[in-house]
């Protein structure tokens, strides 16, 4: 019976959001964690299939410094981080990626770990970049604390005292990673040896294991500080207290062509939420449980907004408005008439016309909350076979090429590329990190080493250049002559039966802000408190609220999202 409902459900009858909507930048950095961000899949995957957890080496000092493993032991195999603890003065602490010491390093190994094996780390982890680690690990990783906070911390647990979670709550972490390497590089496992194991399934597993070991790390240091300095008065933290404390990240412009060189694969990620969305719409009758439960979670995002804060006036003036928001929604919904059929369609179609973009996507994480028999399957569908869709259809005729371009990159008619503004940057790569970074083309001699990532752009100049050949010509003889058009036509196609993998948006504008490309990548991680410090990189914080490793067995992680109601203002 469960399953033929789930089956009526699923016969969507409110359609996708369409590209043309969902796939501009405005919207896409406003978007929020989800039950499909990548860290709440991992620790539903992980609690569903009985994972334990355990801490085979702690030998930190009583500076603060050593190694530590934690062990993930599975059905079929496991996973060791290893921890490696340093004194780092606090000149030389920076979140730079260009920085060259950190307060501790991390590396994920594939399966238990040796005494040899942790003096071969030992000699690399530490140096990250400088150092080599093997297809034994999985990723690579260093962190450096917020010291302020785990100073507080640590001297509120020295005296016998729990910290004030009005101090924690504005910074959300202990510690925050600067980096966090998979899929190869320096020497790490390629992607191909453990993507299919089922523990990986998805995105960035691997990378998300490792940052939430890394935030048992960070409390186990905060405690063992405080007992080496109060040994007789030094107690632990206060559990939920400690779920409210993360993992920091600072993340730059590295990470932000990630979502234009990669289409496939944002697609699935776009056309999942767009899917889970509909699904949710779509359902033909509310319980008052679920209409109870859906203005608690309103009101848990609301104390999660009043939580948040930012300097950058981009981003403070948003959060503002989704505070605004989120009381204007817990009015409507004591006010509105929330009986017959399809009423969450009704509610976001309210949201549409009264609520600002980040309202109305952070209406959509919290719909998507209510169904987790609606949702949770499209978890599976968030990867992609990229190098099948590398391929070029050299048979495809020019006017079919015409035809989708015209449709696809419509949005384009209305820029000027001639014009400064709307050409005024470039995306290159840095020749002493190998990073992406983003200049101005008309103030420094960077346009020869231009990276192609303008689609818009590139589309409008495709356009132009077909016009010398017949509609019946194959794409293969306008390639031959024009080359330099292979990485459009490759996106045409792709974009014509993948409609999300496209920006539609102008990546190269004055005005573009590049945190709106990291805040959507990092939205689909899980990440929350988005902090810009400038246009080009925010801090963030990762899995605030969920469970440690030692409580997963006995709680939700799906619950522990958004902060919870004082007693008194629960439903």
């Amino acid at each position: 019976m469960e399953e033929q409902s789930i089956q009526t459900e699923h016969s969507n009858v409110v359609p996708l959001r369409p590209a043309s909507e969902v796939m501009r930048l405005a919207r896409m950095g406003s978007l929020h964690q989800s039950r499909l961000s990548f860290m709440r899949v991992l620790l539903r995957r992980l609690k569903v299939n009985g994972w334990v957890f355990d801490r085979p080496v702690w030998r930190i000092n009583g500076k603060g410094v050593g190694v530590a493993t934690y062990r993930a032991s599975g059905p079929e195999r496991s996973y060791t981080l290893v921890a490696f603890a340093h004194d780092l003065p606090d000149d030389l602490r920076s979140d730079r990626v260009i920085a060259e010491a950190w307060d501790a390093t991390f590396t994920l190994h594939d399966g238990d770990i040796n005494e040899a094996d942790i003096e071969r780390l030992g000699s690399n982890v530490p140096n990250q970049e400088a150092g080599r680690i093997t297809e034994a690990e999985l990723t690579l990783s260093r962190a450096n604390k917020s010291v302020r906070l785990f100073d507080y911390v640590a001297t509120c647990l020295a005296a016998g005292t729990q910290p004030d979670v009005a101090k924690i709550e504005p910074v959300g972490y202990l510690m925050r990673t600067t980096a966090v390497y998979g899929s190869g590089k320096f020497g790490a496992a390629d992607r191909d040896l453990w993507a299919d194991r089922p523990e990986f399934v998805g995105s960035f597993q691997p990378e998300l294991l490792s940052v939430w070991l890394i935030r048992a790390f960070t409390i186990d240091m905060v405690e063992h500080m405080a007992r080496m300095r109060a040994p007789k008065t030094a107690i632990r933290l206060d559990p939920a207290i400690r779920r409210r404390i993360g993992v920091g990240n600072s993340t730059g412009l590295g990470m932000a062509p990630f979502l234009i060189n990669h289409p496939a694969l944002i697609h699935s990620w776009i056309k999942s939420r767009e899917t889970a969305l509909a699904r949710v719409r779509s359902v033909k009758q509310a319980s008052q449980r679920e209409l109870d439960l859906f203005i608690e979670l309103v009101q848990r995002a609301l104390i999660n907004a009043e939580d948040w804060h930012v300097e950058h006036t981009y981003q403070a003036r948003k959060i503002a408005g989704l505070r605004d928001d989120l009381k204007t929604t817990v009015e409507y919904l004591s006010s509105a008439d929330l009986s017959g059929d399809h009423v969450w369609d009704k509610i976001y179609r309210w949201a549409e016309e009264t609520l600002s973009i980040e309202g109305q996507e952070q209406l959509v994480s919290l719909l998507l909350e209510l169904y987790p028999r609606l949702v949770d399957d499209l978890a599976a569908n968030m990867a992609a076979d990229e190098a099948h869709q590398f391929r070029i259809d050299g048979t495809m005729k020019i006017s079919a090429l015409r035809a989708i371009l015209k449709e696809a990159y419509n949005w384009t008619n209305d820029i000027d590329y001639e014009s400064r503004s709307a050409q005024a940057r470039v995306w290159y790569v840095s020749e002493e990190k190998l990073e992406p970074r983003l200049g101005e083309r008309f103030e420094e001699p960077i346009a020869d080493y231009e990276q192609p990532l303008a689609p818009g752009r590139d589309a409008r100049l495709a356009i132009s250049d077909l016009g010398a050949f017949a509609a019946s010509d194959t794409i293969a003889s306008f390639l031959m002559e024009h080359p330099e058009h292979r990485h459009i036509v490759r996106r045409a196609q792709l974009v014509s039966h993948c409609p999300y993998s496209e920006i539609r948006d102008n990546t190269i504008a004055a005005e573009m802000l590049p945190i709106d490309l990291l805040r959507c990548k990092l939205s689909f991680f899980g990440a929350t408190k988005f902090d810009p410090r400038s246009d080009r990189w925010l801090r963030i914080t990762m899995f605030q609220g969920a469970p440690f490793p030692d409580e997963l067995s006995d709680l939700d992680p799906d619950d522990l999202v958004y902060p919870p109601l004082p007693d008194s203002e629960a439903p």
